[in-house]
C-alpha cells in the first residue's frame, strides 16, 4: 500500500506527488534562502500526509505549534523542561505513535542542539518492538548538523551533530526517515545532506549554495543560475519519491499558518505627531508596575498523559489478520525488493532483517512474519531466485541442504535452480555475488565445500566448461564455462 501526497503542480499544470512509501525509505533535503518557501513546503507536507503516518517535528522558531489545533500533535515546549524529560517525551512518542512538535523557541543555540540531541537520540535508541514508521522534520537544519565549529561548546556540537547523522544514516532501519531543511547548504554538514535521496530546491543567491544545488540534482553549472530566479514557492524536485528528472513545483495552498504569520503591509496609524509624542510618553510619569508572573509551565507527567490520551483517541489499528496465502506473498515482495537492492549484496542477514521487519510494517504487517534464522534462510534461497515454493517444489534440495551454514545455502541452490531447469552452469562471479562476496577465490572454495559435503559433483569436460551434478537429486546443470 502507498500514499500520493500532493505538494502542487508543475509547469504545465500538472500535479506532482510525492509517493509517502518511498519517502519513508529515501529521505528528503529542502534548501532554499529565507522567504523562499521551505516551512510553507514543510506545512504542505505535513497536512496532506498527517493521519497516514506519525509526525515528528523539530521546530526552532515554534512556526508548526499551530498544527496541533487541527490536526491534533502534541505541542511540547522545550524550554519548560529538562533534557531528561525531553528525552523521556521521544521514548513515549515512539511507544504511542503518536505526533508531536518539539517547539524549542526560548532557548538559545546551544540549548536548542542539546535538547534536540537528546530527543532525536531517544528516538534512535527505542526499543525495536517501537519501530513504527515515523517522518522526522527538522527545520533549520544547519543549527543541529553545522558543517563547521559553531559559538558552542565541542561537546554540545557532537552530540547534536552525531544524533543528525543516526537519523540520516542510520534511521531508516529502525522507521525513522528524515525530512531535513535549510537555508544555506554550505552549512549544513555533508555527511548529513548526502543521506538524502529526494531534494527540493528553492531559491537561492550565494555561488556555494547554488553549486552544491545544482551538484545535488545532476544539472551543470551554467544551468545552476535558474535555481536564482525561482519565484518564491516554487521548488525544483529531484529523487525516487517525486521525480526521476529535475521538475519545478509550485507548492500549493495550506489549511493552517505559523503563529506569527507572514510578513504584510498595513497602513501606519492615522495621527498627528503631537497626539503620537503625548501617546508615547504618557505613562513615563506613572510608577512602573512589575511583569505578571509567566504561566507555570505543565508538569512532564500532563504532557506524558496527553500523549496517551491523543493515543487513546486515535488508537493504533489492529493489525488485520491476513490469510496464509496474502501473508506469503508479502513476504514474497519484500523480499524480492530487499534482493534488488543493490546495497544489500554487502550487508549481513542480521543488518538486513532489520529492513524486513520495517518493510514489513510499511505494508500493514506487524509482528514480522519470519524469524531472523527462517529470514536468513528465506534471504540465501532469494539471493539464488527461488522466492515461491521452498515447502514444495525445492523441498527436497533444501532437506538435502538442511546442514549447510545459511550463508552458503544460498550457493547450493543457485546450482540446484541451474541444475533442475537444465540451464547453464552458473559461473564464479554468479556463485561469489550469491555468496556476498567479490572474491572468486572465495567462491571456488564455497563450492568445495559443498562438494565435500558430497552435495555436489563437478565435472570439467576437454573444451574446459564446467558441469555441476545433484546426485541425491539426479540433477545437472548444461556445460558452461566457469570464469
Amino acid at each position: 500500500m502507498t500514499f500520493q501526497v500532493d505538494m502542487g503542480l508543475d509547469a504545465g499544470g500538472a500535479p506532482v506527488p510525492i509517493d509517502l512509501e518511498e519517502l519513508l525509505a529515501t529521505r528528503l533535503l529542502v534548501q532554499g534562502n529565507s522567504g523562499s518557501g521551505k516551512s510553507h513546503l514543510l506545512r504542505r507536507l505535513l497536512e496532506r500526509s498527517a493521519g497516514q503516518v506519525q509526525q515528528i517535528i523539530i521546530d526552532p522558531e515554534g512556526d508548526f505549534v499551530t498544527l496541533g489545533e487541527r490536526y491534533g500533535h502534541v505541542a511540547i515546549t522545550a524550554a519548560d523542561y529538562s533534557v531528561a524529560e525531553v528525552a523521556r517525551f521521544a521514548a513515549r512518542i515512539r511507544e504511542h505513535r503518536t505526533s508531536v512538535v518539539l517547539d524549542l523557541e526560548g532557548l538559545e543555540m546551544e540549548g536548542q542542539m542539546r535538547c534536540a540531541a537528546a530527543f532525536l537520540s531517544a528516538l534512535f535508541d527505542a526499543p525495536r518492538d517501537h519501530w513504527f514508521p515515523a517522518l522526522v522534520v527538522v527545520d533549520e537544519a544547519q543549527v543541529f548538523a553545522p558543517s563547521m565549529g559553531a559559538e558552542v561548546t565541542e561537546e554540545v556540537r557532537r552530540a547534536s551533530l552525531g544524533a543528525m547523522t543516526n537519523l540520516m544514516c542510520r534511521g531508516r532501519k529502525r522507521g525513522l526517515a528524515g525530512i531535513i531543511a535549510t537555508q544555506r547548504l554550505a552549512k549544513l554538514a555533508k555527511n548529513v545532506a548526502a543521506e538524502a535521496s529526494n531534494f527540493l530546491m528553492g531559491r537561492t543567491f550565494l555561488d556555494i549554495d547554488m553549486a552544491r544545488a545544482a551538484d545535488l540534482l545532476g544539472m551543470e553549472r551554467r544551468q545552476a543560475e535558474q535555481i536564482r530566479d525561482l519565484a518564491r514557492g516554487t521548488f525544483l524536485a529531484l529523487g525516487p519519491a517525486v521525480s526521476r528528472r529535475p521538475v519545478a513545483i509550485r507548492i500549493g495552498a495550506v489549511e493552517t499558518g505559523s503563529r506569527g504569520g507572514g510578513p504584510a503591509l498595513i497602513p501606519l496609524p492615522d495621527a498627528q505627531a503631537s497626539d503620537m509624542r503625548q501617546f508615547l510618553f504618557a505613562e513615563m510619569e506613572e510608577p512602573v508596575r512589575p511583569a505578571p508572573p509567566p504561566p507555570r509551565a505543565a508538569p512532564a507527567e500532563s504532557v506524558f498523559a496527553q500523549i496517551e490520551t491523543v493515543a487513546a483517541l486515535d488508537p493504533v489499528p489492529e493489525v488485520p489478520q491476513r490469510d496464509p496465502e496474502e501473508l506469503a506473498q508479502i513476504v514474497c515482495d519484500v523480499l524480492r525488493a530487499i534482493v534488488a537492492d543493490a546495497d544489500s549484496t554487502a550487508r549481513p542477514a542480521a543488518v538486513l532483517y532489520q529492513d524486513f521487519q520495517v518493510r514489513c510494517r510499511m505494508v500493514g504487517v506487524y509482528p514480522a512474519p519470519l524469524d531472523p534464522s527462517a529470514f536468513s534462510r528465506r534471504l540465501a534461497a532469494g539471493r539464488a531466485g527461488i522466492f515461491e515454493g521452498l515447502d514444495g517444489d525445492w523441498g527436497e534440495a533444501l532437506a538435502l541442504a538442511r546442514d549447510l551454514p545459511d550463508e552458503m545455502l544460498g550457493c547450493f541452490l543457485l546450482v540446484a535452480k541451474a541444475a533442475r531447469e537444465g540451464l547453464p552452469c552458473p559461473s564464479d562471479e554468479a556463485v561469489a555475488q550469491t555468496y556476498g562476496t567479490s572474491s572468486l577465490g572465495r567462491a571456488r572454495r564455497v563450492i568445495g565445500y559443498i562438494e565435500g559435503r558430497n552435495l555436489l559433483v563437478t565435472r570439467t569436460d576437454l573444451s574446459g566448461k564446467r558441469s555441476m551434478t545433484i546426485p541425491a537429486l539426479g540433477w545437472t546443470t548444461a556445460p558452461a564455462d566457469a570464469g
